[in-house]
């Protein structure tokens, strides 16, 4: 037996994987205050020690430290649960629960493909899995049959799903200076193998993955190398087999979507595949058939996944916005272009859109004339108590008369009081073209 830690004892090992070697183990003491389950002495015990090299990467250590709180608070009846974790020296380790039964790959192996009802029922609770985890913000991005362990209860297999955060965990910048790939590459989502943001659909697309080899017994995209099989992964679509009945092969269908906003989220993918194994049964009532034939209704996206320019994911007001013709954009229609629409003029297209912008008709007829100014009447007077009536005014004064020693008007030099006015010249008198105007 090997110590690690101060409080476990390593007695076996129990199967080796792509980030770390899982045993079966002992507890020495009880833990402290920090792990999730104090646990007993003596009590068996499962550890996950993950590889040197992560070890050894400050990077993975201060990520699995921060994530410490979120992967031991993370509970769910079909997620192995994570007692405790092992920082000391140059070991990384996960103290979880044992489960007695062997994983999904071992069983598919050595038992055949499962009826497509018990496939649907067992992704059922792997979805609920994923829908306790995406809730928590918690995304497994390994999803596959090695990762999901069978326990016995009552007689019947306990799907429990393991390993969470462990890819995320080993998707570090000191991995990737090594060129080595995280995760499976049969089970890989489009996204992933392109380098592009990881969200809970990388999920939704390994249980598609997971659900097409418990009925069919293979993954559906295969190769020699890993690099070929991450080609049919962006570039080709699965095939139905004859024995997948046609609800079933939707869910699949939807689940490796290419898209990853099109996926359905875990939480409606479960309520999907429990409403087809009910309808794709030997005693279905025709009310079940028939929600299992409309099963692409339950599927629905998972609107915290959309983006800021996706219009799942922002609140419109009824018919308040529509689609312009830019790319993808989303912008308010104007009143003038309301207005075009019910105007003899405003032509559209057999699809109902406009087949030109319209020029509003205010535009169309240029400016508007200046209207007349409106005569005014006399200043109404407040009807404020204790106010005072303003006096009425009374008749202009007439201007004072011009000095006498000024020149006739409009000689050179004349001033001319302000206020009088100009005399008017001979009747019918006309001024040629070309004449000067006299100087005022």
């Amino acid at each position: 037996m090997r110590p690690i830690g101060s409080k476990y004892l390593l007695e076996e090992p129990l199967g080796r994987g792509a980030t770390g070697t899982v045993w079966r183990a002992r507890q020495r003491e009880t833990a402290g205050a920090e792990a999730a389950v104090a646990g007993q002495p003596g009590e068996t015990v499962a550890i996950k020690v993950l590889k040197e090299e992560l070890a050894n990467d400050p990077d993975i250590v201060m990520r699995f430290l921060r994530e410490r709180s979120v992967l031991l608070r993370l509970t769910h009846p079909n997620i192995v649960r994570t007692r405790d974790l092992v920082v000391e020296g140059d070991v990384l380790a996960l103290v979880m629960d044992l489960v007695d039964g062997p994983d999904l790959h071992r069983y598919i192996r050595e038992s055949g493909p499962l009826t497509p009802v018990a496939a649907s029922l067992l992704t059922a609770q792997i979805a609920d899995a994923l829908a306790a985890s995406h809730a928590d913000g918690v995304v497994h991005r390994d999803l596959k049959p090695a990762n999901v362990l069978l326990a016995e209860q009552g007689g019947q297999m306990h799907p429990m799903l393991t390993d969470f955060g462990i890819a995320r965990l080993a998707d570090s910048p000191g991995l990737t200076r090594t060129h080595e790939f995280v995760g499976t590459p049969a089970y890989v989502a489009p996204e992933s193998a392109e380098g592009r943001p990881q969200t809970s659909a990388v999920d939704i697309y390994g249980a598609g993955i997971l659900l097409y080899e418990l009925v069919t017994g293979r993954p559906p995209f295969a190769g020699g190398t890993a690099l070929e099989v991450l080609h049919r992964h962006l570039s080709e679509e699965p095939r139905r087999p004859s024995t997948v009945p046609g609800p079933l092969w939707t869910v699949i269908e939807r689940c490796l979507s290419k898209n990853p906003d099109v996926r359905p989220s875990a939480e409606n993918l479960a309520r999907g595949l429990r409403a087809v194994a009910a309808g794709i049964g030997v005693h279905s009532t025709p009310a079940q058939i028939e929600a299992a034939d409309g099963v692409g209704a339950l599927l629905a996206p998972d609107r915290a996944r959309a983006g800021p320019g996706d219009p799942r994911g922002r609140r419109r007001h009824p018919g308040a916005a529509q689609r312009c013709r830019g790319p993808g954009a989303l912008r308010p229609r104007r009143r003038d272009q309301r207005d075009a629409d019910q105007r003899p003029g405003g032509r559209r297209r057999p699809d109902g859109r406009h087949a030109a912008r319209t020029v509003p008709a205010a535009a169309a007829r240029g400016p508007a004339p200046l209207a007349e100014p409106a005569a005014r009447g006399p200043r109404p007077q407040r009807a404020d108590a204790g106010a005072v009536p303003r006096p009425e005014r009374g008749p202009a004064a007439p201007p004072p008369a011009a000095p006498a020693a000024a020149g006739p008007a409009g000689a050179a030099g004349a001033v001319r009081p302000a206020g009088s006015v100009r005399p008017a010249g001979p009747a019918g008198s006309v001024r040629t073209a070309g004449s000067a105007r006299p100087v005022r």
